[in-house]
């Protein structure tokens, strides 16, 4: 098969375009990671949006309710209104921490 300058100027314009739209497609995921927060305690089983310890690697293996090594993200300001009745203060915490008896 031969290359044609027309079918490399194609390829190219097939790229950039495939690119633009990678890049459109992120920007509203920036501006809704500026506007939560990572909130430890608060997700359901199974629900976790990553982890920060042993038991958890990443979404959805948080392996109870309410783990403290896993986290949800959250709207801004909201983590520590959300309850939390494995926290030390009975809300979800910005930092994980080590579920009460």
């Amino acid at each position: 098969m031969k290359t044609t300058p027309s079918s490399t100027l194609q390829a190219a314009a097939l790229a950039l375009a495939l690119g633009s739209a990678l890049t459109i497609a992120a920007a509203p995921l920036t501006a809704q990671a500026a506007d939560t927060e990572k909130c430890f305690g608060v997700a359901l089983k199974g629900k976790n949006d990553c982890a920060s310890g042993a038991g958890t690697t990443c979404a959805g293996t948080a392996k109870k309710d309410h783990q403290g090594n896993a986290w949800k993200l959250v709207p801004k300001g909201t983590c520590e209104k959300t309850a939390s009745p494995t926290s030390p203060t009975g809300f979800g915490q910005p930092q994980a921490y080590k579920e009460k008896a």
